[in-house]
């Protein structure tokens, strides 16, 4: 398919993709079963190509090189950008491009000591190629995706989840499944994933190139070579799509069972009277929990169920991470406390809210940048890096019950700025100290004032369900700064 086609203009390009992804949506929405045969040609396709250098440019990882050295600025300076993508094309197109391996970086994991979340960085060229094979699976495969799954998704986020989880335990949904997939991007199965692709793509050219980057292999940091019998290596624009392709056989699972026996309210209710249990799955990536309407051991009965539906994939829970608990005794999901309390009126209300463990990283953050005084950093910039992770972070948490730990966070951000600055000047009184940064009983230096977290409004987070928009019913390409990149690409291009 346009096997010719010369290099157009960045725009030109965003608009040709779009009308592809749509007419691939569409085509899979309307047939369930159809299996696409000539894919690999618009993965080689010169404006697919272009959309996916732009956004791997776009994104703050294009700065990290992978284990040939190159970084996207790279290319730009001693190949070009045109150049680049010819070649890539022509590998692509000839059958004789292969993947490098990634380069391994070992990210500390929360809860302890000596642990570590292993993190793939492909090179640039490897990036182009799986930000095009996501360009052209994505619309297919989204088409199939059940509405109860959220991560790492156009259009969706860990709000979406959070407002299903309160909808559900704002209704007699009492017990909770919080559950964690063990290693997850560690053990997945290749054939388990290349089986469920060819569920939906018939090209085997396709195929055969996903299962080159599953099988790419890691440089580790001491510099040897792993071979990737499982898993697919976080960090790389197509994991989080393999991954959500896999454990669609989970969120599919138990989708079957709500629309066999749980689908209306007088089925609920039927089931309900027989002394059996509804519920509902909600998942994030590979956390996920489910939400039980009956007694606990109805959700503790469903752990097995889970373990058959992950087993094919060669899946398994995690003991440490995977419990059942009362919506009254609360539980954390995705940076929220979820919990169940008694409200004003006297009446039993669902709170979501910060956790714990998310102020305790925020207020890490905060005194790691007001740790040091630093004799060349004025006070301005201290505010401005500390004003980027509270106002990050309050927005985050912003739909929810968050105002009294917004309140907290302000009285620690406050005295955290202010103890630098009586560091930082420790010869003058207290007295010069408000006149010269708390003129308003706040901090401020050359126009620029500490963020003020006590100021943000919270707002309850509306439950959007089924009815959430893909990109390509929007008209919308999905990654970031797409005008700047388009604006930068075409001015390299006109060089």
């Amino acid at each position: 398919m346009n096997s010719g086609a010369s290099w157009s203009a960045p725009k030109l390009a965003e608009a040709r993709v779009l009308g592809i992804q749509r007419k691939l949506h569409k085509w899979a929405s309307d047939d369930p079963d159809r299996r696409f045969p000539d894919l690999h040609n618009l993965v080689c396709d010169p404006a697919t190509l272009m959309v996916a250098w732009m956004r791997v440019r776009s994104n703050r990882g294009s700065r990290s090189a992978g284990v040939d050295g190159d970084t996207a600025r790279h290319v730009e300076q001693r190949v070009g950008v045109v150049r680049f993508l010819d070649g890539l094309r022509e590998e692509l197109r000839s059958g004789s491009f292969r993947p490098l391996p990634v380069k391994e970086r070992l990210i500390p994991k929360r809860g302890g000591a000596n642990k570590f979340r292993r993190l793939g960085v492909p090179t640039v060229r490897d990036r182009v190629v799986q930000a095009a094979l996501k360009t052209v699976l994505e619309p297919i495969f989204e088409a199939d995706f059940q509405p109860s799954s959220y991560g790492f998704r156009p259009g969706r986020r860990a709000h979406d989840a959070i407002a299903e989880i309160h909808l559900f335990a704002s209704r007699s949904y009492e017990w909770v499944l919080e559950a964690d997939i063990k290693a997850c991007f560690d053990e997945i199965s290749h054939v388990a994933i290349q089986e469920r692709l060819r569920a939906r793509v018939a090209d085997k050219r396709v195929i055969a190139l996903v299962k080159a980057f599953l099988k790419a292999g890691i440089r580790t940091e001491l510099g040897d070579r792993e071979e990737t019998l499982s898993g697919t290596p976080q960090g790389g624009i197509l994991s989080p799509l393999i991954a959500n392709v896999a454990l669609s056989a989970l969120d599919e699972h138990f989708a079957r069972a709500w629309q066999t026996t749980m689908a209306t309210r007088s089925q609920r209710e039927c089931v309900r009277r027989r002394g059996d249990a509804t519920y509902r799955l909600i998942r994030y990536a590979d956390d996920f929990v489910i939400c039980v309407a009956g007694r606990r051991e109805h959700a503790e009965a469903l752990k097995a169920e889970v373990e058959q539906a992950i087993a094919p994939l060669g899946l398994r829970l995690s003991p440490e991470k995977t419990r059942v608990v009362s919506i009254d005794e609360g539980f954390d999901f995705l940076g929220f406390a979820i919990k169940r309390v008694r409200g004003r009126h006297g009446r039993m209300v669902i709170h979501t809210y910060p956790s714990k463990r998310s102020l305790q990283a925020v207020k890490t953050k905060v005194r790691d940048i007001t740790k040091h005084t630093g004799p060349d950093q004025e006070p301005a910039q201290l505010m401005h890096r500390v004003n980027r992770v509270l106002r990050g972070w309050c927005n985050y948490f912003r739909h929810g019950t968050s105002s009294a730990t917004y309140a907290y966070l302000r009285h620690h951000a406050y005295w955290r700025v202010v103890g630098w600055l009586r560091r930082k000047h420790p010869k003058r009184n207290w007295s010069w100290l408000r006149r010269t940064y708390l003129k308003e009983r706040w901090p401020s230096h050359n126009g620029v004032e500490l963020f003020n977290p006590a100021a943000v409004r919270t707002t309850r987070y509306r439950y959007r369900g089924a009815q959430i928009p893909t990109p390509w019913e929007q008209g919308v390409i999905a990654y970031r700064d797409h005008t700047t990149a388009m604006d930068h690409l075409e001015g390299l291009i006109a060089r």
